[in-house]
């Protein structure tokens, strides 16, 4: 069994652990009796300071391809104009995306949700070429750093620190020899302002490339987008077999440009359901999804793509 699936069933075991067992979690904020995850919720009662916080007071960007968190998805990708001829890459290709990844909470200081808390973010996101008969690697990026984020009200904020570095697959390089592999490897400071109303959020920001490599990569780039959270609804169809289970429906877009690639703008755009149960932080998502742009990851960055397909999301 290749390491794509492998990669997959992992992801929906740790999906049905997670959905099966999940238990609401002792913490200082408290709305209404209930723990309450102020990455989703809002208070302003209850004065705390902790280290090794379970939530954020900045909630992780749904729709962003980048964001670390635990998936594992399928994609018909559409190269509408290859700058590299590749062996077993045509102009369509059918992609396995697996990515690893999380924000760890160090130490917060809250009155409700409102504060600021500072962490560490690692994540990896690997990309497989499942028309070839191994389902090979075609590249993976490794990205770790820090967060810094803060909340007052609707309004939230964070701003990151992190480094990033792209590497093509052992598989794909054996069939390409004469690849010309680029050593993309940068730092990168982030940040992003994000505002929140009702079952509605818009947020925006941009980052600036203190290092990298290439040297002649341009160092800006700009983002934004919205989400929205439908009503969440008990889902009586899972009643049964996992009792108390809610269903929140979900829609995201996410847009980027860089410097670097014309300040052309890069689309994304997610829509799905998010189950999850009350008390508790952990939430799975299934999610279709649609993108046009360049390729978001590592080696093939200035390649011009159409996409879509859909994928398991796990939030911890």
């Amino acid at each position: 069994m290749d390491m794509f699936w492998k990669a997959m069933i992992g992801v929906i075991g740790l999906t049905a652990l997670t959905v099966g067992e999940v238990r609401a979690e002792e913490a200082p904020d408290m709305k209404n009796g209930e723990v309450i995850d102020c990455r989703y919720e809002q208070s302003d009662s209850g004065t705390s300071s902790s280290a090794f916080p379970s939530d954020d007071v900045f909630r992780p960007l749904m729709a962003d391809p980048k964001q670390p968190q635990f998936f594992a998805s399928y994609q018909s990708v559409q190269r509408r104009e290859p700058t590299s001829t590749v062996k077993g890459v045509g102009k369509s290709v059918n992609v396995g995306s697996v990515g690893f990844g999380e924000n760890f909470g160090f130490y917060t200081k809250r009155q409700g949700c409102n504060g600021w808390q500072v962490g560490l973010l690692a994540g990896v996101f690997s990309q497989f070429n499942l028309d070839a008969p191994s389902s090979d690697l075609i590249n993976a990026d490794y990205i770790v750093g820090i967060p810094l984020s803060w909340r007052h009200g609707a309004w939230s904020t964070r701003v990151r620190l992190y480094h990033q570095s792209s590497h093509v697959g052992d598989e794909f390089l054996l069939e390409n020899p004469a690849f010309n592999r680029v050593n993309l490897s940068f730092e990168e400071v982030e940040a992003i302002l994000s505002y929140d109303h009702r079952w509605v959020r818009v947020y925006a920001g941009g980052g600036y490339l203190l290092h990298r490599e290439p040297a002649v990569l341009d160092r800006n780039h700009v983002q934004w987008g919205m989400e929205l959270r439908g009503p969440t609804i008990d889902a009586p169809f899972l009643e049964r077999g996992i009792p108390g289970l809610q269903l929140t429906p979900v829609l995201g877009a996410d847009f980027k440009t860089f410097e670097e690639l014309h300040w052309i703008i890069n689309n994304h755009v997610v829509g799905g359901f998010e189950l999850s149960r009350p008390g508790a932080k952990r939430r799975f998502r299934f999610l279709v999804n649609y993108y046009r742009g360049f390729y978001p990851y590592g080696q093939f960055f200035n390649e011009k793509v159409e996409s879509v397909g859909f994928g398991f999301y796990l939030a911890f």
